[in-house]
């Protein structure tokens, strides 16, 4: 065991965590918003979109993630060249940055996880507090504001937190991209002298750092949403 490779490593694989932790709220941000419109498509069954998004439920939850990784980041380039071509757009695809591919990837993922979370979570919700605040004058959009989307997040808060870290894990695998992330940086410094075993041991710790980190963040979070569930009961 090399231990001064393992501590030289260490840092090595720490300044990858920019990039993990930014590929992780990217994703985050574009899968929120969408995972949860898309549940309501669910929840209310609404034509056509309904089976769509079922569809890409399970397809994203029945195929490993690293193979939707080699499929979009294969395909991808090949229509933006067809485009490109087609009207003429002088630009080499080949030029683009990885973390672009990385957001799409990781987003599109995410989404088909978090549609299930919180479609469980709006389930619990009793439809008839949505009809009460019609009642008493609020709009459709206001009741979810106030009253819906407070209580469903008690309720879909550790599955989102689950969510991150499994995200935040999953960005080991933006290598198969070429990702500057944590895992690629200790490999590539690894690669001078073979020490895989003193860089794989850095990666385990950068990440058991990282994701106690967002799941004490989470905690916290947890206890300020509490609030709605007391005025629940």
């Amino acid at each position: 065991m090399n231990y001064q490779f393992l501590v030289e490593t260490f840092f090595v694989a720490l300044s990858g965590v920019p990039i993990a932790l930014l590929v992780t709220i990217v994703a985050m941000l574009v899968a929120l918003p969408l995972g949860f419109l898309l549940a309501l498509t669910r929840v209310n069954k609404i034509p056509v979109i309904h089976h769509i998004a079922k569809i890409y439920v399970s397809f994203v939850r029945g195929t490993p993630i690293i193979i939707q990784i080699f499929i979009i980041y294969s395909s991808i380039p090949l229509l933006l060249k067809i485009i490109f071509e087609k009207y003429n757009i002088a630009y080499d695809i080949y030029k683009i940055n990885p973390i672009w591919y990385a957001f799409i990837v990781f987003a599109f993922s995410t989404t088909a996880i978090l549609i299930e979370v919180f479609r469980s979570a709006l389930s619990t919700i009793d439809k008839g507090q949505l009809e009460a605040a019609q009642a008493v004058g609020l709009t459709t959009f206001q009741a979810y504001r106030r009253i819906i989307i407070p209580q469903a997040l008690v309720v879909a808060m550790p599955n989102i937190c689950t969510a991150t870290v499994n995200l935040i894990k999953a960005t080991s695998l933006g290598y198969a991209m070429s990702l500057p992330e944590i895992t690629l940086k200790a490999k590539v410094a690894a690669n001078v002298g073979y020490n895989y075993v003193e860089a794989y041991i850095d990666i385990f710790i950068v990440y058991l750092i990282l994701c106690s980190t967002v799941e004490y963040i989470f905690k916290r979070y947890e206890k300020h949403l509490s609030k709605f569930k007391v005025a629940k009961a």
